[in-house]
């Protein structure tokens, strides 16, 4: 997704970037050369070599004279070039694997002269590959990855330990625009601190819970930590706007027919009442009677609720570019898909210990109680949805995306074998974390069912079964009323 920056902004960073020592690994200057293959290469190489130095961008800028730095001006124009009939942009991104985000800017240096600027993301979890080849540069020349394994290595190595939280996702940035950009207010009322009364007290607050970084020219780098958990506006931060948190209400029980869209815009820590307050609005209700007085109640239980946007945000792989978390509701149930696939397997959610990929984000999304440190936000969950008489949540893998499904209520009668089955199997897991055992009068009372038909939960029992959902705590046992069973895995 296309950043947007003032001319003034964009004029600065040339002037920062022509400050540079000629050999840079990361910048690399032309005049009017508009190949695509060798643009293509290099934003491959600046990508990798972005990486290697510990830079959130790479910059390949026309109009400059590689040797001197001279500021000659360009005739090369991105938004007209192509590549056969495939514009220049759409064929590039087409090309490279992973898909990393690169914007071209067109603006006019100081002098007047036409530049062009290619601002390019650093690689995080994979080199960068175009045409299915990895480059790299080693001084300012552009070299095949394969032909240096040592810097292979290193590259491996800073994947593996760089976590998404550390990297930069908005360089060099003054006092006033750091204050500005992040919404620090929310922070410290968030952890009820008092405010400094000093704009040092402020930055040294946010420094100290690595949300910004010094840049050393006095200046500071916000982190994509910082950033996605207090920005103002997603907006700001383009390698972060397609993470922002969309809301669809679609009519009835199909993507057919959009009712409403809305795209996230605050940080995740910031804007995380307001959105779960905004998707409570938008889902159906029923119609109960209290002491004679009737009253309309969510479809969901807030908790419920709240527990899974809480884990689809913690959870998600940030390197999965161009998605972000999302929230689907229709009539009959509501979807929250976040990228990435699980970490566990969907069937042991309830019972296994937290694994996040983001451990920053869990931890302070913990702190600021939208989470629990033990990882009992299935548990709460199921129990919840138990609790309200509603078909048991489903956990599945859709592609490269994890997502979790509540449902409406349904009677017994209109729930099929295997929304019995899925609900009697985390009934039971449900109560094997919690010390105790599945048993019939247990599920009788999961389901809602009268005691003098207590057979129907005998079936669902033996379908659970023959699954292999479930086991008999006592194989040997005779009495099946009686009996105590476990998920299969205890």
């Amino acid at each position: 997704m296309r950043a947007t920056y003032t001319q003034e902004y964009l004029r600065g960073l040339l002037k920062e970037l022509l400050a540079l020592p000629r050999e840079t690994e990361w910048v690399e200057y032309k005049h009017n050369n508009d190949n695509p293959q060798e643009i293509g290469e290099y934003i491959s190489a600046l990508s990798n070599s972005a990486a290697l130095c510990g830079k959130a961008f790479a910059y390949l800028v026309w109009g400059i004279s590689d040797d001197t730095h001279e500021v000659l001006g360009t005739t090369f124009k991105p938004t007209t070039c192509k590549k056969g009939n495939e514009e220049l942009e759409n064929w590039l991104l087409r090309l490279l694997s992973p898909r990393i985000e690169f914007s071209f800017f067109e603006f006019q240096s100081e002098n007047g002269s036409a530049i062009v600027l290619l601002e390019i993301s650093r690689a995080i979890k994979h080199p960068v590959q175009f045409q299915g080849h990895e480059y790299v540069r080693i001084g300012s020349y552009k070299k095949s990855l394969k032909e240096f394994p040592e810097k292979e290595r290193e590259l491996w190595r800073i994947f593996d330990t760089t976590p998404f939280e550390a990297i930069v996702a908005k360089p060099n940035q003054t006092p006033d625009n750091v204050l500005l950009l992040l919404n620090y207010p929310a922070y410290f009322e968030l952890l009820k601190l008092p405010l400094p009364d000093n704009k040092k007290g402020i930055l040294a607050r946010l420094e100290e819970e690595h949300f910004i970084s010094p840049s050393g020219t006095g200046n500071w780098d916000i982190t994509n930590f910082g950033a996605i958990l207090f920005a103002r506006k997603l907006d700001d931060f383009g390698t972060l706007k397609r993470k922002a948190i969309r809301v669809i209400l679609y009519k009835g029980n199909s993507r057919i027919e959009t009712q409403k869209e809305q795209m996230g815009g605050r940080g995740y820590a910031s804007g995380f009442e307001g959105l779960i307050e905004f998707i409570m609005t938008l889902l159906p209700s029923n119609e109960v009677i209290e002491k004679a007085l009737r009253k309309d109640v969510p479809m969901y239980p807030e908790l419920a609720i709240r527990e899974l946007v809480a884990n689809a945000i913690i959870h998600q792989d940030f390197t999965v570019h161009g998605t972000g978390p999302m929230v689907e509701i229709f009539s009959d149930r509501i979807e929250i898909t976040n990228p990435g696939q699980p970490m566990v397997q969907t069937d042991r959610f309830l019972d296994s210990p937290p694994r996040s990929r983001n451990e920053g984000i869990a931890s302070f999304m913990r702190r600021i109680g939208v989470c629990e440190e033990r990882g009992s936000g299935v548990d709460k969950v199921v129990f919840q949805t138990e609790f309200y008489q509603l078909p048991a949540p489903l956990f599945e893998i859709a592609g490269d995306n994890t997502r979790a499904v509540l449902f409406a209520h349904r009677s017994y009668a209109d729930m099929d074998r295997k929304d019995r089955v899925r609900a009697t199997y985390l009934h039971a897991c449900l109560r094997y974390v919690q010390r105790d055992y599945l048993t019939n009068t247990s599920l009788r009372e999961r389901f809602a069912i009268e005691k003098e038909n207590s057979s129907m939960v005998s079936r669902v029992i033996k379908d659970a079964l023959e699954d292999g959902a479930i086991k008999p705590v006592d194989p040997e046992s005779e009495s099946r009323k009686l009996a105590r069973y476990w998920p299969v895995w205890a």
